[in-house]
């Protein structure tokens, strides 16, 4: 059962060694929203056009496990929580795919093509791409995981230098 939207989000910083993080969090300390700085509240608007947004701090569960896992504790991310219940984009394809970027472990790539087929839409590769480019929880929903079928590195919100940290940083990529 998707519950309802949040009729409120609260809108925080955090800082990271890749810039500054924007997070979006309902009043329970849920992470709905997170950006690599511009772009939070365009996709909160998008996602929870109901919501009120109003400055104010991080939780500090999510503010603590986003620190960690910048500090190398790999699984982190996965101690985040973090929902799309109630989000506009909370069914079909695009919210299959941001579901399963929630099991992608640190460390792991997958091409566009098979988070497509993960989703449950062999040859949407395409349209896998479309779907993380709007996810919006990224660095969470480890949408840097997924990268072109030749192994190159394509296609990121946070942009392309971002990318090839986060997977550096998760042993990923060795260069």
């Amino acid at each position: 059962m998707i519950s309802a939207p949040p009729d409120r989000l609260t809108l925080s910083w955090l800082e990271s060694p890749i810039g500054p993080l924007a997070l979006a969090c309902d009043p329970a300390g849920v992470v709905r929203g997170l950006s690599f700085g511009d772009g939070l509240i365009g996709a909160m608007r998008r996602e929870y056009p109901g919501a009120g947004l109003s400055d104010g701090v991080a939780p500090s569960r999510a503010a603590r496990d986003i620190a960690a896992y910048f500090d190398g504790d790999r699984e982190a991310l996965t101690r985040v929580t973090w929902s799309l219940d109630g989000a506009a984009a909370g069914d079909g394809f695009q919210a299959r795919v941001w579901r399963a970027l929630a099991v992608v472990p640190a460390g792991v790539t997958l091409s566009y093509g098979e988070m497509a087929k993960r989703a449950g839409e062999p040859g949407a590769a395409q349209a896998a791409g479309t779907a993380l480019n709007r996810n919006p929880i990224p660095l969470v929903l480890a949408c840097h995981r997924v990268i072109g079928a030749d192994g190159s590195l394509t296609g990121f919100g946070g942009g392309l230098e971002r990318k090839g940290w986060l997977l550096r940083h998760e042993g990923a990529l060795l260069i």
